[in-house]
């Protein structure tokens, strides 16, 4: 049976999402302006991504327009993502944009949406950052009969800035997905770690007695944390995407105006050997990431295109980062150069949302290769 090719090429509403972005990051979040905020008690920005989510709209962009979004869809979110990993901007997208917005998409309640959707609260989902998809549903927080919760949930993405935390719990009666409005509850203790990625903080959450809205219970529960992570690996790998595509860029650029012998370092045959197999890799990873994209759009495929996707991109920015600062030179290992903060983001997510070999080894399951 012949099936109808998918077109995975940008449309001109993504080119004209993906120039406005850029625009506003080059503008608000160049590179001295990151590097200078990573050294302050406050690395979110916060004024930036009020900026983003009330003039731009990412806040809202995959949420139906009858919950007060832009009814866009995955495709969508994935050049705001690949934008953001371009810049490595310190906003909480992946926490409130990705993940947390979509665990409540996919509950009965949407009570909460329209805050997240309006920018005007923050959110998080209160798992760690390297659950991945198919992990199971967490017990670490428990909820009591009067609706409660208690526990400690360690390493969750973007929760010190969050107003609603999105919480699985073990509920009574099973499986239960809360909100928490972390703020107004003195129950509920938010305490940011020292994170290897500079630009995307992770925190503790403890709940003592935390109260509570029930937002979904039992299987309706579990396919939403299910979906949020699948969501939130797929839109991942286009952040990867990004962030190994200012690798490429910026260093092409270094080797073009850096100078040895009297020629542009650039020529020189290895490096240009070099750098034509990060073009094939980035390539790749497009390639991989907007397939992932397209089938969160379409519900085609999606478990086996965002493994495919993780499997690869994952290790390209990984890649592409470590080759940045390597063909700097001296330069790329300093602090006043950018190019230690991509390598850091490209590790941190290497691991957040699921592991290279935990995405292959699914990947092999979904397609029943043998063990």
């Amino acid at each position: 049976m012949s099936q109808t090719p998918r077109d995975l090429l940008y449309s001109d509403v993504e080119e004209d999402l993906r120039a406005s972005v850029r625009d506003l990051l080059k503008a608000k979040a160049g590179a001295e302006a990151l590097l200078a905020r990573v050294e302050t008690a406050e690395p979110y920005d916060l004024k930036l991504w009020r900026t983003l989510a009330d003039e731009v709209g990412v806040a809202g962009l995959a949420v139906p327009e009858e919950l007060g979004g832009h009814g866009a869809s995955a495709r969508e979110v994935a050049v705001v993502a690949e934008e953001l990993g371009r810049s490595v901007a310190p906003v909480p997208f992946l926490g409130s944009v990705v993940l947390a917005t979509t665990a409540l998409l996919h509950t009965a309640d949407r009570d909460f949406v329209g805050r997240l959707a309006a920018g005007q609260a923050i959110g998080a989902l209160a798992v760690p950052l390297s659950t991945a998809p198919g992990a199971g549903f967490p017990s670490s927080v428990t909820a009591s009969a009067d609706g409660t919760l208690t526990g400690r949930v360690g390493t969750v993405a973007d929760a010190s800035v969050a107003d609603l935390l999105v919480v699985p719990a073990a509920g009574p009666d099973g499986p239960a997905l809360y909100v928490v409005e972390a703020p107004a509850a003195v129950s509920v203790s938010v305490s940011e770690l020292v994170s290897f990625d500079l630009t995307r903080r992770v925190a503790d959450v403890s709940l003592e007695n935390a109260p509570a809205t029930l937002v979904a219970s039992g299987p309706e529960a579990a396919a939403a944390l299910e979906q949020a992570l699948l969501f939130g690996a797929g839109i991942l790998a286009s952040e990867q995407t990004g962030v190994a595509e200012w690798a490429l860029t910026e260093t092409v650029t270094y080797l073009k105006g850096r100078y040895q012998f009297g020629r542009p370092v650039g020529g020189f045959q290895s490096l240009k050997h070099r750098l034509a197999n990060l073009y094939t890799d980035l390539v790749l990873a497009r390639a991989a990431a907007r397939n992932a994209a397209d089938a969160l759009a379409t519900g085609t495929d999606v478990p086996i295109a965002v493994a495919v996707a993780q499997a690869r991109n994952a290790p390209i920015a990984v890649k592409a980062t470590e080759e940045a600062v390597q063909l700097h030179g001296g330069i790329g290992m300093t602090w006043e150069h950018p190019a230690h903060l991509y390598l850091k983001r490209a590790k941190a997510d290497e691991i957040a949302l699921g592991t290279p070999g935990r995405h292959r080894a699914r990947l092999a399951d979904l397609v029943d290769l043998p063990a």
